[in-house]
Formats: structure tokens, sequence, C-alpha cells
């Protein structure tokens, strides 16, 4: 039997141990009592409407809004989000959340590899991956995003779950992000030829099991950076939020451990994979709300190069609640707002200051904008890319890291505060 040299066990120990933070994390506050009404009230919306599509559309629609419920639970619960981990990484250095979207992102590249490597699909549909054009659009496209989500004050997926939770201020960002979409669906032809390069997915190139090796060896890569930063720059914890007493209570009130949400948001995003054979996204169902809007009020979206285009015409031309986005959208809505209501933390916020509205729209507009310029946002392009080895969920990653940094230079302009290092939390 051979034991490992105290020096190497050493290091395994501290690779596997809470990476470093310049003060312990606070003890979570326990979770308030159940919102009854709010519970009540979001539960029987999630029932009937789910009672709704599944009539008037078929169980796969059916299917994909129970998915978005579940997301809604899993990305409130564990309070999942991109914008506040990429804030923490640049503006401190905290990792933490940057990590948890490297387990993200390993598992759901692992799930993809199986389902589209084995074509395995419901309902007919054959997993396809997300691969998306290397140009210009896509640069600027995600770093514009990024600028705007770190003003609106959440991503794509976490302003549909904060507005489920009732957040007032991120109801005004999604009022600018459907405004957004839509203005950049409307002026399609003003940057439908920037240059670009044909789309690079890894699998057309060392197969699938090459292309989830490199993505795992990468990610894993990412990860241990990540915490060698921490180590040397010390920042502050995450600040802890409400929190249910004891595991069984924690499962349906909260606050789940951001591994846990990750590996559930892995499981259901391929799960609408394999429902519907492409993979989960949010901003497109936002031009499409926006540019019904548009029509119930005299206009003619249909006529739009944008909506010309093959598959959206079809979006265009069907029923909301048949489409697959807005579906996922407005489950995760309701799911946040069951789970926020479960935890006790449902509530409707008044008296959102101006700066901080004004942020909150122009952030929305940005990555409204952005999300159509690049092919995607924090979704459908870094998550869904990575994920399906396409190049240009890495890239998307990349210039998202630039908008960040450059939308915390801006921040303190609306009165919105940055971490910083002598914080207690962050």
């Amino acid at each position: 039997m051979t034991t490992a040299p105290p020096a190497e066990a050493a290091k395994t120990a501290a690779l596997l141990s809470p990476a470093p933070t310049s003060v312990p994390r606070p003890e979570a506050p326990a979770a308030p009592p159940v919102r009854r009404v709010p519970l009540a009230v979001s539960g029987l919306l999630g029932a009937a409407l789910t009672a709704y599509v599944w009539s008037a559309h078929g169980a796969k629609p059916g299917v994909l809004l129970l998915l978005g419920l579940a997301l809604g639970i899993a990305l409130f619960h564990s309070r999942f989000g991109f914008t506040s981990a990429w804030r923490q990484l640049v503006a401190v250095g905290n990792g933490t959340g940057l990590r948890a979207h490297t387990l993200l992102l390993g598992t759901t590249a692992t799930l993809f590899a199986l389902l589209i490597g084995t074509k395995t699909g419901l309902f007919g549909s054959v997993p396809a991956p997300s691969g998306g054009p290397l140009g210009f659009g896509l640069l600027i496209g995600s770093f514009v995003f990024a600028v705007g989500m770190q003003l609106g004050g959440a991503c794509a997926s976490g302003t549909l779950f904060a507005v489920g939770s009732g957040q007032s201020s991120i109801v005004l960002t999604l009022g600018g992000f459907i405004v957004g979409a839509t203005l950049a669906a409307w002026q399609f032809d003003l940057w439908k030829d920037l240059p670009s390069l044909e789309p690079v997915v890894m699998a057309d190139h060392i197969g699938w099991f090459g292309s989830w090796a490199v993505t795992i060896v990468v990610l894993a890569a990412i990860a241990l950076i990540s915490r060698s930063v921490q180590a040397r720059r010390n920042p502050p914890p995450i600040g802890p939020v409400p929190s249910a007493r004891g595991a069984a209570a924690r499962v349906p009130r909260g606050s789940w451990p951001l591994a846990v949400g990750a590996l559930a948001l892995a499981v259901l995003g391929a799960g609408v994979l394999l429902v519907s054979g492409g993979a989960w996204g949010v901003t497109s169902a936002f031009s499409l709300w926006g540019s019904e809007l548009v029509r119930a009020l005299g206009g003619h979206p249909e006529s739009w190069s944008w909506w010309q285009q093959p598959g959206n015409k079809e979006m265009l031309a069907g029923p909301v609640l048949a489409d697959k986005t807005s579906l996922t959208d407005i489950g995760i809505m309701i799911g946040a707002a069951v789970a926020a209501a479960l935890g006790g933390t449902w509530t409707l916020h008044r008296g959102v200051p101006w700066r901080t509205a004004t942020a909150a729209v122009l952030g929305g507009v940005l990555m409204g904008i952005g999300a159509r310029l690049a092919g995607g946002c924090n979704i459908g392009a870094y998550l869904a890319g990575i994920a399906s080895g396409s190049l240009h969920g890495w890239v998307w990653g990349g210039f998202a890291l630039l908008g960040t940094w450059a939308g915390l230079r801006l921040r303190p302009l609306f009165g919105l505060g940055n971490p910083k290092p002598g914080d207690g939390v962050c």
C-alpha cells in the first residue's frame, strides 16, 4: 500500500477546500415564513397555464412549460447568477460564481454530447448543437450585452427569475430588454451583413468525444486559475441569502448551494434539448413579444427582414404559447414566484430611485440589442455555445468579461455600487 507524500496530500487538501476569502462567510439568516397568498396565486397560475397549453397545443409545449417552471425554481433557490458572478470576479477576484459556471457548463456539455452524439430526442425531435458565426456582431453584441447586464442588474435568465420574485426594478429591465430586442429585429438590415466567419463546432472536426474532452479540460483550467486568483486577492465572501434550516426543508424552501443549482440547471437545460431538439434560450422570445405588441398596435412586423428569415417566420406566424422559448421564459417567471413564496422572500418592491430605474431600462435595452447582434445571451450563446463545443460560446464569454469591466465603471454614474476588497461581503 502506498500513500501520497505529505506535500502532495497537502496540495490535494488545499485544492478541495473552499477557496479563501478575507473573512468567513456570515451565517445565512433564517428564511421567513411561507408567503401563502403569492404561493397560491403563482401555483394556480402555473397549473392553469400548464393545463391550457397541454390541451390547446399538445404534450410537447406542455412539457416545455413544466421545464420552464422547474428552471425558475432552481434559478431562484440557488440564486444562480451570471451578472453578479462576473461582477464579483472582475471587481474583487472572487471566482466562486465563475467556478459554479464551469460546473454548469461541464455538466451541460456532457449531457449535450450524449444526446447530440446519439441523436436521442423526444416527440420526434433530433437534438442539434448551437453553433454561431464568428464575427463583429458577436464581438460587439456580447460586449454591449455585458455592459447592459451590469447596469440593468441581471442577465437574461436572472431578469426572468428576479421578475418572478417581485423585484420591481428588474421589471423595468425586462421592459427595456423587450424594447431593445425588438428594435434590433426591426433594424436587422443595418447589422445583418457585418463581417463574420462560419460557425466552428469542434465535434465536426474531432468528434463528440474529442469536443467534450477539450471542453472539460479548458473548464477545469479556468476553475483552477480562478482559485489561484482568488487566493492571491483574498476577496470578501459572497453574501448569504435567507435559508431554511435543515436539508429536507431546503429542498422546497431554499437556499440551495450553487453547485446544486448548477447540476439542476444542467439537467433541466438538457431536458429542453431532449424535448425540443434545440438548446435552452431566452431572448428570442423578447423579440417575439415586442413584435406582437407592435402588430397589436397596428404595425406590420411580418414585413421586417428579421421575421422573414428561416425559423423566425414560423415563430411569428405561430401562437406565442406554442413557442419553445416563450414557454420556458414564462415558466421561469412563474416558477421563481413559487420558489420565492415558498422561501418567504416574495415581495413587490416599491419606490425605485430614478437613477436605478434609468439604469434598469438602459441596461435592458442594451442587453436586447446585444443579444440580437451576438446571436444569443448568457444562456443561448454562452451556455449553449460552450456546451455544444462551438467556439462562438467561448468568444462570447471572453468579450462579456470585457463588457463587465466597462459596465462596472459606468455603474457609479447611476448610483450603483461595486464590490470592494474591504467589504464584509460582495
